[in-house]
């Protein structure tokens, strides 16, 4: 039954409650006064009808004055919550759809038309708005899935703009009920890709600081397999002889230029960020090739204490990967005294790999463990603190997580955790 025949049916059954009241009342009064004074009887006769009419009136007038005040009072805060609704909807610098059940827009506000380059008349067509993913149209579909059966998403796609150009959005998809039945899902999407670049700039920046403190470093530990092959060539044109075993030495040595060299330049390529599967295990080994240098020039041992049993494979880019790793075992060197020690290990948990980075140097205060990751905020007397930043955001980027322990003159643990590949 409908709300305003639920009224309705209310106010007839106090209007025959009071009839039945009245009736019975003024029945039992007029044989009162028949009985006492027959004038006043006949005067009761006449006038009880009218009396009914006005009392009824003045009740009837009562009730529906304030029944309908409550509605009009609740039609116009109704009313300003739309304004406000429409206010939010309109002035959104955020692009906000609604989608139907089969995909279709309803409605947009001005920004999202800006935000996707498009109008309102083209994205109500059948998924047009669903179909302009770049390449992604089946991904973003199971979320549009998901919210139509009552789970909310956020993730990250490509748009394909109408004039060619790609956007980065981070999407919501919320579902829209009424009635406890899902009616629709509502699109909140931020254009991303400028912030995007500025990290991608950022990322780019910190990677050339940190070839820029590697170079020396990697410099020497080729200058002495340099120095070794001068003196075999210097023997071998006094001796006028090649020996076996000096060319097996030199062949080592070239071979162990050419990967400290190699990896310098796959570090300091510029290229895109692709993610793919990735073994961790030999991450691990390619950083501390060229790590290695570093800490013998500070006479500190870097080794890898335990490495995984199984493939720690994991969905990434293996240029930030490494990236982050040389930038925590640099700031390891860097708070350690001569003959100090940094271990790397490496363990599968279930659905993560966990990459542990341990030394024994001078440690923080808590206060200052707090803001580790905060750009321009740094424990070192000249650094910025965008080296700690980079990292925390490119293991995010990984939807993984980056933890500190540390206590003062006990060492730090930096904790890197990433989902494996092949978990969900």
């Amino acid at each position: 039954m409908s709300h305003s025949r639920k009224i309705a049916l209310k106010i007839s059954i106090i209007y025959i409650i009071l009839g039945v009241i009245w009736i019975i009342g003024s029945d039992s009064l007029s044989m009162a006064l028949a009985q006492k004074n027959l004038n006043l009887y006949a005067f009761f006769q006449r006038y009880k009808g009218w009396l009914f009419i006005i009392l009824t009136g003045i009740f009837l007038y009562t009730v529906i004055h304030n029944g309908t005040s409550k509605l009009v009072a609740s039609k116009n805060e109704l009313q300003k919550k739309n304004q406000q609704y429409q206010s939010i909807f309109i002035h959104n610098p955020d692009a906000v759809l609604e989608l139907d059940l089969e995909g279709r827009v309803s409605s947009i506000n001005p920004a999202g038309e800006e935000i996707l380059g498009c109008k309102a008349d083209f994205l109500k067509e059948n998924q047009a708005f669903l179909r302009m993913m770049a390449g992604e149209y089946e991904k973003v579909k199971k979320y549009y899935y998901r919210a139509l059966q009552g789970e909310a998403s956020l993730f990250e796609t490509v748009l394909n703009k109408l004039d060619g150009e790609k956007a980065i959005l981070r999407c919501t998809f919320l579902p829209s009920s009424v009635n406890d039945q899902i009616t629709g899902i509502f699109v909140i999407a931020r254009d991303i890709t400028i912030m995007r670049r500025e990290e991608e700039l950022m990322i780019a920046s910190e990677k050339l600081s940190v070839i820029g403190h590697l170079a020396a470093s990697v410099a020497h530990e080729i200058r002495n397999p340099l120095t070794s092959l001068k003196g075999f060539v210097q023997i071998m044109g006094m001796t006028k002889e090649v020996n076996e075993a000096h060319l097996e030495i030199m062949l080592t040595e070239i071979d162990r230029i050419n990967i400290i060299s190699s990896e310098m330049l796959i570090l300091g390529k510029k290229q895109d960020v692709t993610f793919a599967v990735q073994d961790m295990n030999q991450i691990i080994d390619q950083v501390i090739m060229l790590m290695k240098a570093q800490a013998n020039l500070d006479s500190i041992e870097l080794f890898y204490r335990e490495k995984s049993a199984v493939p720690a494979l994991v969905m990434a880019d293996s240029i930030q990967l490494k990236q982050v790793l040389i930038n925590i075992i640099k700031n390891g060197i860097e708070a350690l005294e001569h003959n100090g020690e940094i271990s790397i290990t490496l363990t599968t948990d279930y659905d993560e790999v966990i990459v542990t980075v341990q030394d024994n140097g001078i440690g923080m205060e808590p206060e200052r463990l707090n803001r580790i990751g905060e750009p321009f905020y740094s424990t070192k007397e000249k650094g910025t603190g965008i080296g700690l930043a980079v990292c925390k955001k490119i293991i995010e980027r990984h939807k993984g997580k980056i933890l500190f322990q540390s206590k003062k003159n006990e060492g730090t643990t930096v904790t890197i955790r990433i989902p494996l590949a092949d978990s969900p």
